[in-house]
């Protein structure tokens, strides 16, 4: 899948394609169902199939202490969309230009002069251009003009409810990853490289492997059940910290991760970690030796829940 930052890097070879806009952010079923039409219209039509995503989200360029915590970053977004069998992403830095943009600006220089779209296709909820003027109505009439079509997927529904990235978000602030994973169609993972840390699990008997997440909020937060997909040839059995580690008045958000029964040098390493069970709340102990007698109780409370996966 290809990837072009920015429309200064659009070239002539990208005239002509079908196009979605918007946040992607999770790629659940409801942007699963977007990406199914998107792809229908390219093999009708015999053209790519693109995606076109922003970063910042505007939600954070708008309200960067007030946006909620994200889902995926760009490149977890990036390998969901390619398994999805997209065929490019145009990813665009949202910044003041970009936001004050016209609505008319928007369609002639990306959809028309950049992409040369036939089909656009998007969810209800979309809008563009500068304070958003840009609706469905005014596409719609847009690319009847241009020579393009539009076609708006209506939101899906599970059970009554609709398929959201706040919904998504709602179920792992309250650790219930099997809801969550019914919303993505898979089950809440996290990308990160293994990074050098403090060394203090490894002082006290649990090495980890220390993943920061380059975020400044989590959608969850807690001891978990996980499973760690980068290591080896299948992915192991491990259990995980993820927040803020109060015990030892960390400032940031870290996922830390002790893989049972594993041992190697893996710094650097690219790794994917799949949530499969929350064990409990993140809470502050008053010694490292009570954290030690803790996680120890963490580890038999994982492999209980993977020798029960087994049977």
């Amino acid at each position: 899948m290809e990837l072009i930052r920015g429309l200064h890097n659009l070239r002539p070879r990208h005239r002509g394609c079908v196009v979605s806009i918007g946040n992607f952010d999770g790629v659940h079923r409801g942007h699963q169902a977007i990406v199914a039409r998107l792809r229908e219209h390219a093999a009708t039509l015999r053209l790519p199939a693109r995606v076109v995503l922003f970063e910042p989200q505007p939600v954070e360029f708008f309200r960067p202490q007030a946006s909620e915590p994200r889902l995926m970053r760009l490149r977890e977004k990036l390998a969901a969309l390619a398994v999805l069998g997209v065929d490019g992403v145009l990813c665009l830095r949202f910044d003041r230009r970009l936001a004050d943009m016209p609505r008319e600006e928007f369609v002639e220089r990306l959809l028309v002069d950049g992409l040369g779209v036939r089909q656009v296709v998007v969810g209800p909820d979309f809008r563009f251009g500068h304070r958003r003027l840009g609706d469905i109505d005014y596409l719609a009439t847009a690319g009847a003009a241009a020579g393009f079509g539009v076609e708006v997927v209506p939101p899906l529904l599970l059970d009554g409810e609709r398929v959201s990235s706040t919904a998504v978000r709602q179920r792992l602030a309250a650790g219930d990853l099997a809801g969550a994973a019914r919303l993505l169609g898979r089950p809440y993972t996290l990308l990160g490289r293994v990074s050098h840390g403090d060394a203090r699990g490894r002082t006290i008997g649990f090495p980890t492997l220390n993943l920061p997440l380059h975020r400044r909020a989590v959608c969850l937060r807690g001891v978990f059940a996980v499973r760690v997909a980068g290591l080896g040839e299948r992915p192991l059995p491990a259990v995980a910290n993820l927040g803020w580690r109060p015990t030892v008045n960390g400032t940031y958000p870290l996922l830390e991760v002790h893989v049972l029964d594993f041992s190697g040098q893996v710094y650097g390493r690219q790794v994917q970690v799949e949530f499969v069970q929350r064990l409990r709340d993140e809470r502050r102990f008053d010694s490292l030796d009570a954290l030690r007698r803790q996680i120890d109780d963490d580890v038999r409370a994982a492999r209980a829940v993977f020798a029960q996966s087994r049977d």
